[in-house]
């Protein structure tokens, strides 16, 4: 098990700049505005040969009223208590604040080994600092830059110790069974056996993606069996798109939780545009996109436009229809929903739906079931034959409109790629056919091939049949 580093400190010290150093992306938001960082987050963080797991933590609020803050100081102690070591961050250009010394007392309660990091201390600006950094108590404390990869060298030293402890013992070699292997007589012959096979569990990514409020941190907090994720009745908690690993029938699902989009209009501030675009560019990463819906006000404008940015992006999605435990007639409304989706989103027909309730952890089983669902038609390959089979098939019942008084010709179909299911077909004027036209393959292809609210993408190409003089696939 990987050694895990735990960076904490008040707000706007550079806790996040120093996370993004470590993992080498820049996958936690960074903003001059103090506690953009709200849950914890945790990535694979490397310096030089060392691998490590880090968490990036909010900015710790010596509050206790059960106020925003005072859940954020809980996500931070959890990071705490499950680190093997703790990097306490202090600005060392603003110097020792009365809340770095609160911290400081909890730290020491704490047990754990913590290590004194004074961030910005780039300059002579940052000396008076420094020096005030040793009434913390912690000893010399590394000076380092964050932003510019200074001081670097002093964590790695630091590191090491702790991904040491964490390695396994090497075997002492007197302790080892004897073990009698049998192995085959040679026979002379030069032919290799079979090639040992590893099936390691592939991971899913489900990004749950919504209006704010909908419920998404709620839900993934029932899912996963723990309070992982900062929630209360504020609109807008979630800032950074959070993974949270979690095992469901044997299969790894990386959950992430987004930030709650809203209308581009109604988008105010710099950190609500950088959280709603790290949110939209979860769309992109994920496999399969579960979009939640506020069972008391399902299917607002912003929701139709997020269904079809998914369908856009070509991934599978299920629409999860969150708060039904306050839903009353159940089944009048559950029908009403039903007919909308198919009203709504014509072009995702079929897309599956699942009521529940994140608060109560009502319909998780239901809410995988359909995902393990979508991810299989998402996956779907279809033989060359038996798509011809269906493209002259459908094309008898239906042809393909005359233009310019000349008919069109659908000649050759092929599967070009999977996750979606994409598809080319080979036509004697295939700029000419109409969108009307394409639509009605692409639902006769849903009916026919079992793949109800699966995007399928149709390119149409000009030319012979490229694969006439080959044999069938």
């Amino acid at each position: 098990m990987s050694a895990i580093v735990a960076i904490v400190g008040r707000p706007n010290v550079g806790k996040s700049t120093l996370f993004n150093r470590l993992v080498g992306r820049k996958i936690a938001l960074v903003d001059d505005t103090p506690g953009v960082t709200r849950d914890r987050r945790e990535a694979e963080g490397r310096i030089g040969d060392l691998h490590f797991r880090v968490l990036d933590t909010a900015g710790y609020e010596d509050r206790t009223d059960g106020s925003l803050e005072d859940r954020m100081r809980q996500q931070t102690e959890v990071a705490i208590r499950d680190a093997d070591v703790i990097l306490f961050m202090i600005d060392a250009r603003a110097g020792v604040t009365p809340l770095d010394q609160r911290f400081a007392q909890v730290l020491r309660k704490s047990g754990k080994e913590v290590h004194l990091i004074a961030n910005k201390a780039e300059g002579r600006a940052a000396d008076p600092g420094l020096m005030e950094a040793y009434s913390l108590g912690f000893g010399e404390p590394v000076a380092l830059s964050a932003e510019h990869g200074l001081g670097l060298a002093d964590l790695h030293a630091i590191v090491s110790k702790a991904v040491d402890a964490k390695a396994p013992p090497a075997p002492d070699p007197d302790q080892l069974p004897d073990v009698d292997i049998d192995l085959p007589e040679d026979d002379g012959s030069t032919e290799e056996g079979p090639a040992l096979r590893w099936n390691p569990k592939r991971y899913l990514n489900v990004a749950i993606v919504g209006r704010p409020n909908a419920g998404k941190s709620t839900l993934i907090n029932r899912m996963v069996g723990e309070e992982r994720l900062l929630t209360g009745p504020e609109a807008g908690i979630t800032r950074d798109s959070i993974m949270v690993p979690w095992e469901w029938e044997g299969r790894v699902i990386n959950l992430v939780d987004t930030a709650g989009i809203r209308r581009k209009a109604k988008v105010e501030g710099k950190l609500e545009h950088l959280a709603v675009g790290d949110a939209l560019r979860s769309i992109q990463y994920a496999e399969i996109v579960v979009l939640l819906l506020d069972a008391t006000i399902p299917f607002e404008k912003q929701d139709l436009a997020l269904a079809d940015l998914v369908n856009r992006e070509g991934r599978a999605m299920v629409i999860a229809i969150n708060k039904w435990d306050l839903i009353e007639d159940k089944n009048a409304n559950l029908a009403k929903l039903r007919a909308d989706c198919e009203e709504l989103l014509p072009q995702l027909r079929g897309v599956p739906m699942v009521t529940l309730s994140g608060l109560q952890g009502r319909n998780i089983d239901k809410l995988m079931a359909a995902v393990f669902a979508i991810e299989k038609k998402w996956n779907t390959h279809l033989s060359t034959a038996k798509l011809n089979r269906w493209l002259g098939a459908v094309v008898e019942k239906h042809p393909p409109p005359a233009v310019s008084g000349r008919r069109l010709k659908l000649r050759y179909m092929t599967q070009a790629k999977m996750r979606p299911p994409s598809f080319i077909i080979f036509a004697s004027r295939a700029d000419a056919v109409p969108a009307s036209y394409l639509r009605y393959l692409t639902n006769s292809m849903r009916e026919a091939f079992d793949m109800p609210g699966t995007p399928i993408r149709l390119w149409l190409r000009s030319g012979k049949n490229p694969y006439a003089d080959k044999p069938d696939r």
